[in-house]
């Protein structure tokens, strides 16, 4: 069943306005010592979000009570770049940002984003820079992002998107990469069956040697 949560995107939004903001900025090495995707929240954007003492900078966007609870980013071009850690995704998660407004994103981010159903949406820079004006005034901080219709609105900006078809089924569906390829399940057994018809030695080899042993 689909989370229409991430159908429909409705929230505060807060302005980065930084070109190239690189996943290790996101989410610095030092956190990412566990094994598993827990406690990433803390990390995120730790290096702008303090100084070099641990102490809070009261400049940076997100360490202000009006954006305490953004959960749209509205950010610079190419997003994302950097090395290719889904830490910076999860992170991201569990600061509660569910969508990121750009220009342009880091290819390997956006695949990341994307199949873990982080929605990442391309603007012109002009809408963007638009969309920026309007997350700094309090008063008409507000964005809605249309899955159904493809379509985003602020207080100045009405704007469509694209995606590729199957992102979009994705959200639609409450599916992420493994989930959608389950979905081609009885196309995939009736491969399998065709491929062992016709080249029956290759299948099971790996356990059939094993038994040999």
């Amino acid at each position: 069943m689909s989370d229409p949560s991430l159908i429909h995107v409705h929230g505060r939004a807060a302005a980065l306005r930084i070109e190239n903001l690189d996943t290790d900025q996101i989410i610095p090495k030092q956190f990412l010592r566990g094994i598993d995707k827990s406690g990433l929240k803390d990390g995120v954007f730790h290096d702008l979000r303090c100084d070099g003492a641990g102490q809070v900078r009261p400049d940076f966007v997100l360490n202000q009570p009006a954006y305490g609870d953004a959960s749209i980013l509205i950010a610079g071009n190419n997003f994302g770049c950097g090395s290719s850690r889904e830490h910076a995704v999860w992170g991201l998660q569990q600061l509660g940002i569910r969508a990121i407004v750009a220009p342009s994103f880091g290819e390997i981010f956006y695949s990341n984003a994307m199949n873990n159903r982080l929605l990442l949406v391309m603007l012109p820079q002009a809408t963007v820079s638009r969309l920026m004006a309007d997350a700094d005034d309090p008063t008409t901080n507000q964005v809605r992002i249309d899955l159904e219709a493809m379509s985003l609105r602020s207080a100045t900006v009405q704007a469509g998107f694209e995606l590729m078809p199957r992102h979009r089924r994705m959200f639609l569906e409450g599916l992420d990469s493994i989930g959608l390829s389950l979905t081609f399940q009885a196309q995939i057994d009736a491969f399998a069956q065709d491929h062992w018809a016709r080249q029956p030695w290759l299948r099971d080899v790996a356990a059939l040697t094993r038994s040999r042993l």
